[in-house]
């Protein structure tokens, strides 16, 4: 793997300087309340619906930070062992408990690797999703944490790249929020490796004036529904958006991840840079 360095010359001498830690973090929010399972949300989406939160997770990847000249520099994301993986990232803000019983009692909110020193950062930008090349892949074989069932459908379709359900008042039995790949072809069985997909739904993410010292990425779940009625859903379809162009429900979900829908664009609503009124201090994040 190829580390980035800065080139120092003193008197005719190349010095290769030492590339330096750099923490990305991110934080969960309903309408700007914390996330957390077994809590309520009311005033969400355009009925006011009271959400029950059942999961929260997410994978970005090809991350990088963007420098004061507007030149930006990709992230040389650790290998952990169990959130980081080849440059893909899981966030999760489910720990299993409340309504969340498809998730883990483990949690992880930042993203660590390292970068050129010497360097001033005014960006971040990122990839909601898995790259292609790792997501049609076989999870029983892929290390952590390409190898989470609930975050899978089969290969043809890949993995979930994100995962966000809840119970709402109308649909207390539960809405499930699963973006992913579509139209993967060839597609003779569900098992069957595709080359293409039409609809890819990665979701590309450029945040203005984020610092990585002092500031954090939010993913609001408020923001990404406030146009949608939660309450109701489309008539055979599936509870929610599973990411399917036949169903009118993803629609104002796909504006707001900043995705093509049925020929519709919107705006990037989900992520946010947010500035605390303290700066972060240490990350919710479970080892091995």
């Amino acid at each position: 793997m190829k580390k980035n360095c800065l080139l120092l010359i003193f008197a005719g001498a190349v010095f290769a300087a030492e590339p330096v830690p750099v923490s990305i973090r991110f934080a969960a929010r309903v309408n700007g309340a914390p996330f957390a399972c077994g809590q309520k949300f009311e005033g969400v989406g355009t009925t006011a619906s009271t959400l029950s939160p059942r999961d929260f997770r997410f994978y970005v990847h090809n991350v990088r930070l963007v420098d004061s000249a507007g030149q930006e520099t990709p992230v040389e994301v650790r290998q952990d062992g169990k959130w980081q993986l080849d440059g893909v990232a899981l966030l999760d803000f489910e720990n299993a408990t409340g309504g969340c019983t498809n998730g883990t009692p483990d949690l992880n909110d930042v993203i660590t690797g390292t970068v050129p020193a010497g360097k001033q950062w005014r960006g971040v930008r990122f990839t909601l999703g898995v790259p292609f090349e790792k997501n049609h892949t076989d999870l029983t074989t892929m290390p952590s944490p390409l190898n989470l069932t609930a975050l899978s459908w089969v290969w043809n379709a890949g993995r979930k790249f994100a995962r966000l359900d809840f119970a709402s008042t109308g649909l207390p039995r539960g809405v499930a929020i699963h973006l992913g790949s579509t139209g993967c072809t060839p597609n003779t069985t569900k098992t069957t490796v595709p080359t293409q997909c039409s609809e890819p739904n990665r979701a590309e993410v450029t945040l203005a004036g984020f610092d990585p010292v002092q500031d954090v990425v939010v993913a609001d779940l408020g923001r990404l529904l406030k146009d949608s009625n939660v309450d109701v859903n489309q008539e055979k379809t599936p509870s929610g958006c599973m990411s399917g162009l036949g169903d009118s429900d993803c629609a104002p979900i796909f504006a707001n991840f900043g995705l093509p829908f049925n020929g519709q664009s919107g705006k990037q609503t989900f992520f946010a840079a947010d500035r605390p009124a303290k700066a972060p201090g240490t990350s919710t994040r479970t080892e091995r």
